[in-house]
């Protein structure tokens, strides 16, 4: 698969997440919203996220999902898109760009954890109460 990255890449400010190029093979709820891309990598974000576009001049609308309440029929329109790019900031936020010109926002919680990502060679990566991050780099 070309322009799969199958390691975390560190910056000054965020972790850039293996995920290019993978694509979301389900989508699951329950008391959180989960994409799963394969068997290669997810995400389980359970605090409130926005879903809205890249390009905002030209389509605008953004829409809630709140996975407590189940609310995230919105977030379906994402089944079978491609990720151009994920981020985990170290400040707990989360952004995922989708190759349809979706835009995912996790912004980090006060008192819970907002996201967890899994990915390839058992990387962990959870958006930690208060707005930090705990990584667990990919291990052979």
């Amino acid at each position: 698969m070309s322009g799969v990255v199958t390691a975390l890449t560190e910056h000054d400010d965020r972790w850039v997440l293996p995920f290019r190029g993978l694509t979301v093979t389900q989508v699951r709820v329950d008391f959180a919203f989960g994409l799963h891309f394969g068997d290669q990598a997810a995400v389980r974000i359970s605090n409130a996220a926005t879903l809205g576009w890249v390009n905002a001049g030209v389509r605008p609308e953004t829409v809630e999902l709140y996975p407590e309440r189940q609310d995230v029929a919105a977030g379906l329109v994402l089944f079978n898109s491609t990720v151009l790019s994920a981020v985990a900031f170290k400040s707990g936020a989360l952004r995922i760009v989708f190759n349809d010109g979706h835009l995912l926002k996790v912004a980090a919680d006060d008192v819970y954890e907002a996201w967890t990502a899994t990915g390839p060679n058992r990387m962990l990566v959870v958006s930690l109460p208060g707005g930090d991050l705990a990584v667990w780099a990919s291990r052979p």
